[in-house]
């Protein structure tokens, strides 16, 4: 059953209210930003995933072969499962707009969806992602879009979260940026930009 394609907490929507999913990091598990989601959001439902792949007893959504090195095809499998497993929810709550937040791994998963699957959600928010691919051109017009970022992240080069801005930008989603000088750390200039995007 597609609502069941991933062990997660949930928690339903008031009527009308949001509904917030959100990504974990490598390592983290459903737990990691539920109660943020649950803070951010006070009447909105969450749906957490915890991503099915395991490297070396880390949770993580999809396979990769070395560090920023993916295997495409798994990629692509598991975006349209997770692709299904949102949908699901979405029509278990047709009254409430989607809203994805995720970050590293989880933003990961999130932009692959969001790239094949541009109306699944309403508003997404990528803290630290890497997409060391070019995504082709999708309509993201009237979707609000959230990149943050450490200029110096070991794990998501800079570069190719300025290709990412760029891109978005030209698919003509609505973009906000946090950036910070240090790394893959979430700061709280970050968690502030999220807390603004889906309560705005």
């Amino acid at each position: 059953m597609s609502l069941r394609s991933y062990h997660a907490l949930t928690h339903a929507p008031e009527p009308g209210a949001p509904l917030v999913f959100a990504f974990h990091g490598t390592g983290g598990d459903e737990y990691q930003f539920f109660d943020l989601a649950r803070q951010l959001v006070p009447t909105g439902g969450v749906v957490s995933p915890r991503g099915d792949v395991s490297e070396g007893g880390a949770a993580r959504f999809f396979r990769r072969t070395g560090e920023g090195v993916y295997d495409m095809d798994d990629l692509a499998r598991r975006t349209d499962r997770m692709a299904t497993f949102i949908a699901a929810h979405k029509a278990a709550h047709p009254s409430s707009p989607a809203y994805g937040f995720g970050y590293s791994n989880g933003a990961n998963i999130l932009a692959s969806v969001v790239m094949a699957y541009p109306d699944l959600f309403d508003r997404v928010a990528l803290l630290h992602p890497l997409i060391p691919w070019t995504p082709a051109p999708v309509d993201l017009s009237n979707r609000s879009v959230l990149i943050t970022a450490g200029r110096r992240d070991p794990i998501c080069p800079w570069p190719l979260t300025e290709a990412l801005i760029d891109w978005a930008e030209r698919q003509g989603a609505a973009i906000t940026t946090r950036i910070h000088e240090g790394g893959h750390d979430l700061r709280q200039s970050e968690i502030e930009a999220l807390a603004d995007l889906l309560s705005a």
